[in-house]
């Protein structure tokens, strides 16, 4: 079966735009729930003996600090993690006298870490560093990787296209998880951030699978024009795409569902990631040449 990617790439890039435009405004007017990594407060592990109290006892019992929301983590059979705003070293011992009253805690067990503001503020200009480091390297590497295939498009515009459907793959992700923010609560820690900084390399591997593809076609193909070599060359990757996605998301549905609290929602940002990522890689990034192209083409006929 040939399926005509470049035919329908309009209808490709409506749904990527749309799915884009609503991830911007659930962002811009929602926000990103951020985790204390990144604002700072206090976690507190604790672990019991026995079985752990409920979660309404713990509430009850910690309702006199007037600690805002708390964040309950199961960690462990019997253990817990507990993520607040900032509280000071006798705050933190009337806390495990009280949590101790519930039942039996294990000894040395406990952690006690805090987090203030300047830390936060510092992982937050650090994590943009990287973000936009990584972002140049990558068009750097796709043009140096492509550098001999300079007709009918310019090896800079691959990279610009790779960009482009890693916004695409970033953008929406982050989209959803500010809708989770928003109605349950879900917060943006390290390991979401580390999960989507995978994405990045992930995204960006399957897009220069099929532009290495595209390039070879070009340098032995008979196709007589352009569109048609790309649409033979992502006819011939389809399946080594779908194939690679659909074992890693396995895997991730997994660990979504049975790996604990501690990995859902890093394993949640790898599915939204990988998924998209197997999406713009065919759907959008290489079409995106196509488009290019004809636009050049347009211009100079002017």
């Amino acid at each position: 079966m040939f399926i005509a990617f470049v035919k329908h790439r309009r209808i490709f890039y409506t749904l990527s735009l749309t799915l884009v435009g609503v991830a911007v405004f659930a962002i811009f007017f929602f926000g990103l729930k951020f985790g204390i990594d990144f604002t700072g407060g206090t976690i507190l592990r604790v672990e019991y003996e026995n079985n752990l109290p409920s979660l309404e006892r713990l509430q009850d019992s910690l309702k006199e600090f007037h600690l805002g929301k708390i964040t309950f983590q199961k960690d462990g059979k019997n253990a817990l993690t507990l993520k607040m705003k900032y509280i000071p070293e006798s705050t933190h011992e009337e806390i495990m006298q009280k949590l101790g009253k519930l039942g039996k805690l294990k000894k040395g067990s406990s952690h006690f870490e805090t987090i203030g503001p300047a830390i936060g503020r510092e992982l937050r200009q650090k994590t943009k560093f990287v973000i936009i480091s990584c972002l140049l390297a990558i068009v750097l590497y796709i043009a140096f990787s492509f550098r001999r295939v300079s007709k009918p498009v310019n090896s800079f515009v691959y990279g610009l296209a790779g960009l482009v459907a890693l916004g695409h793959d970033i953008v929406i992700p982050l989209g959803i998880f500010a809708l989770l923010g928003k109605f349950y609560g879900v917060e943006v820690t390290i390991p979401v951030i580390t999960a989507l900084l995978t994405v990045f390399g992930y995204s960006i591997n399957d897009s220069v699978v099929v532009f290495d593809r595209v390039r070879e076609n070009l340098l032995r193909s008979t196709a007589s024009t352009f569109e048609m070599v790309v649409d033979k060359s992502l006819n011939q990757t389809l399946t080594r795409s779908l194939n690679t996605s659909l074992t890693t998301l396995l895997v991730l549905f997994s660990i979504f569902f049975f790996g604990g609290e501690t990995l859902k929602y890093f394993s949640l940002a790898l599915i939204l990631g990988i998924s998209f990522g197997t999406y713009s890689s065919m759907f959008l990034a290489t079409p995106l040449l196509v488009s290019y192209l004809r636009k050049k083409q347009r211009a100079r006929r002017r």
